[in-house]
């Protein structure tokens, strides 16, 4: 089934078929267990997120009308989902940001001990930096900056407006380059007026 177009596997799953849904499952299981991990923290309660976000989509799978894109669709499923675990255990999320746009899963074969070392305490600076954010701009810098995801699709996925998520992500950004100055690990140059204007 690994060939048949996604439209064909959703209305096929939308019927009750479980083998179609299983289909959609093994595409998106590794994108939607990414989320969970980031915004968990750990691998129990991302799978434990994940699963409940599969297992809402194959409920509530007969009522998704395609208004957003399947993948967007799961993304807030699997949001929900980490957020109520984390809000039952009442921890804090801990997000573990280590690719995506800042360019930091640079292979090891290029990096001295000396350089892994750096690398090391950086990711976790920046770890620290994402924890002491608000909720609302962890969760969309998440999206945009380690699943590319689009103002548009956050705001799919986060059920806000487009211009909340364009100023959570300016707000976010700001922050976390605050606190990474502070920890002496970066030093920023002045965003740019056409950069700040579209963060807004």
């Amino acid at each position: 089934m690994n060939d048949i177009p996604e439209q064909q596997l959703i209305k096929a799953a939308r019927a009750g078929d479980a083998d179609a849904f299983e289909t959609l499952v093994l595409r998106y299981e590794k994108r939607v267990y990414a989320l969970t991990l980031r915004m968990c923290g750990n691998s129990p309660d991302a799978q434990e997120a994940a699963q409940e976000a599969f297992l809402s989509a194959w409920q509530s799978l007969p009522f998704f009308r395609g208004e957003a894109s399947f993948a967007t669709w799961l993304y807030r499923l699997a949001m929900n989902a980490s957020v109520d675990l984390l809000r039952r255990e009442k921890r804090q999320k801990t997000v573990s940001l280590d690719d995506g746009e800042l360019n930091l899963d640079i292979p090891d074969s290029r990096l001295t001990p000396h350089e892994e070392a750096e690398r090391h305490e950086l990711q976790e600076t920046i770890q620290t930096g994402l924890k002491s954010l608000p909720d609302d701009y962890r969760v969309v810098l998440v999206l945009r900056e380690l699943h590319q995801l689009s103002y548009q699709e956050i705001s799919d996925a986060l059920d806000v407006d487009i211009g909340t998520v364009k100023s959570r992500i300016n707000r976010g950004r700001k922050r976390l380059c605050e606190f990474l100055v502070k920890s002496g690990n970066f030093s920023f140059a002045a965003p740019s007026k056409k950069t700040e204007k579209e963060g807004q």
